[in-house]
């Protein structure tokens, strides 16, 4: 059932276009030196989002880096990407097809929200 659904998402869901924008955004990033770590996380967003199905998000232990990260991270781009990912949950929630993308767009803004210190596993 999840290669249906990773296909499903992938051409209907959006997860083309979620993917394509992570991976600019974390090239983009990835030009400066301080930017490196932040396009990581986008990369990181990016294979999330093209085939979230049968994928996980855990917590890792992070430290007093992986904190300032994520405060930087949502001032600066966390928070508006979470509504973005919360606005496609609502509508993806409107009819019972979409209730499964909307609970991926919910773990994305959940990652979305605060990357460093969180893993992606199967």
């Amino acid at each position: 059932m999840r290669p249906i659904l990773n296909l499903l998402w992938f051409i209907l869901g959006g997860g083309w276009l979620i993917a394509l924008e992570y991976l600019i955004a974390g090239t983009v990033l990835c030009v400066s030196i301080i930017g490196i770590p932040f396009g990581l996380q986008c990369y990181k967003l990016a294979g999330l989002g093209a085939f979230p199905f049968g994928k996980d998000v855990v917590d890792a232990k992070g430290g007093a880096i992986h904190t300032l990260a994520n405060v930087l991270w949502l001032v600066f781009a966390g928070f508006w990407i979470c509504l973005s990912h919360l606005g496609l949950a609502i509508a993806s929630a409107v009819t019972i097809i979409g209730i499964p993308f909307a609970v991926q767009h919910l773990k994305f803004a959940l990652v979305a929200l605060w990357p460093f210190g969180q893993r992606v596993t199967p």
